[in-house]
């Protein structure tokens, strides 16, 4: 690490210090500080931030004094140093020096599965096609965080399979790995005591809890009991002042529940400091396409969703609807990639495809494989941002991607063609697409008035 980014590090662990010994009065007196060292940059998030902290009828103000006075100060300041300066400001300059030198894609973040094994077996799981026997070593994990770092990634993601099946090697993860932070999504049924404790040693771990809505929702996909186990664990984290958040995924059966007020309150009731929304995908063999959402539902969702976020103090983020804030598909190294509990190299979470393996190449050249080079030359998939992906909104561009680069499904125990895998994504798109394109011409007329 660089003098400069010794300072900036130090510069802002000195700033919560301030913050701390006295947040209502301080937080002010720090953004004074932040504006005046600004150079004028980040003009509107910085106005926007000042109202937050100014006006006690904003609907954020709550939010951040729910982030100051229920996070134990040392995680905050931990989670702010690893993650703005780690991985944007480090991070970013050194991914932005060999996207040049490479000629690829170099990811903001790397999604990981440490394990197939899951002790859910939920209704719909893609994930559950795998089976339960296929696993990343610890020192293989550490391996890719290394090569990682090297790029100029801070940002690991874990999914599964359930992660925490592997809890103690993922502690001993974020203890190697303290500039990094580490995001999960989990069932949260195999939270305790003990490993909140840990969490709050380490202090580089973010749980993203799996939630479907309500109690009947969530049981009926993984099981009675399952709800209570997760009310608990959220209970437990917020005990222990520790960072969390939800993770949800809408389809045509329950998009209306996990997008209403009643749901969206009870979560910020529950502690919660984020929710991030998942439209539903029709990845594997027995996946469901009538769960696809059709385009008044998915409408629907993108006007709840920034409705929600806009007046109540939870801060949503809508993986499929958000994407003009991100460039359109953040797939295939753009931002980031998916690696599964095999060791293959996916271009996405969602679309398993490849022609590397980490067993057998270095992040990099996985990075410069046939499919991955694809996305590179390819992208944006759609100027629509509401049209992002190649799979499903734009199938045609996954198949030829798919063929010209050879990729082989990555799916173990059910490989599926990118040709069965697009069919069930033709109609959607192009249902969606008058829509989409509707939409995205009345907000954008909006934006430029």
């Amino acid at each position: 690490m660089d003098v400069s980014s010794t300072l900036k590090r130090f510069g802002l662990e000195q700033a919560f210090n301030y913050l701390y010994k006295d947040p209502e009065k301080n937080m002010l007196s720090l953004m004074d500080w932040a504006d005046k060292f600004s150079n004028g940059e980040f003009e509107s998030q910085r106005k926007m931030i000042r109202e937050v902290m100014e006006n006690p009828n904003h609907p954020y103000h709550p939010y951040l004094l729910h982030i100051i006075n229920d996070i134990d100060p040392e995680v905050m300041k931990t989670t702010a140093v690893n993650l703005f300066i780690n991985a944007s400001l480090i991070g970013w300059d050194k991914q932005e020096f060999c996207r040049k030198k490479y000629n690829c894609n170099i990811p903001w973040a790397i999604l990981l599965d440490p394990t197939s094994a899951c002790n859910l077996h939920c209704t719909g799981c893609w994930a559950a096609e795998y089976g339960n026997k296929l696993n990343l070593t610890y020192d293989e994990i550490d391996s890719i965080i290394q090569q990682g770092k090297e790029l100029g990634v801070y940002m690991y993601i874990y999914t599964g399979g359930e992660p925490m099946v592997r809890k103690n090697d993922l502690i001993r993860l974020c203890e190697k790995h303290s500039d990094c932070i580490f995001l999960c999504f989990t069932n949260a049924t195999l939270i305790d005591e003990a490993f909140a404790n840990e969490m709050l040693r380490v202090k580089n771990f973010v749980p993203a809890i799996s939630l479907e809505g309500d109690e009947a929702a969530t049981d009926g996909r993984r099981g009675k009991g399952t709800y209570q186990k997760v009310i608990k664990a959220m209970e437990l984290l917020h005990s222990k002042k520790l960072l969390y958040g939800i993770s949800s995924c809408y389809t045509s059966a329950n998009y209306e529940s996990i997008t209403s007020e009643e749901y969206y309150n009870s979560l910020i009731e529950m502690g919660a400091y984020f929710i991030w929304y998942f439209h539903y995908m029709p990845v594997g063999n027995d996946a469901s396409p009538e769960l696809l959402p059709n385009p008044e539902q998915r409408k629907a969702v993108y006007h709840k969703i920034r409705d929600l976020r806009a007046t109540k103090p939870l801060f949503a983020m809508d993986f499929q609807n958000d994407a003009e804030y991100v460039g359109g598909c953040i797939a295939g190294g753009k931002r980031y990639l998916h690696i599964n509990a095999n060791g293959d190299v996916d271009p996405c979470v969602f679309i398993h495809y490849s022609n590397a393996n980490i067993r057998h190449c270095t992040l990099l050249e996985a990075l410069q494989s046939p499919i991955f080079m694809a996305y590179h030359d390819s992208m944006p998939f759609n100027d629509n941002m509401l049209r992002p992906c190649p799979m499903l909104e734009n199938p045609e561009k996954l198949r030829e991607m798919v063929e010209k680069s050879g990729a082989k499904s990555t799916d173990m125990q059910s490989p599926e063609t990118a040709d069965h895998l697009c069919g069930k994504c033709d109609t959607y798109a192009e249902c969606w697409k008058a829509q989409a394109d509707a939409l995205w011409k009345e907000e954008q007329a909006a934006k430029n008035k």
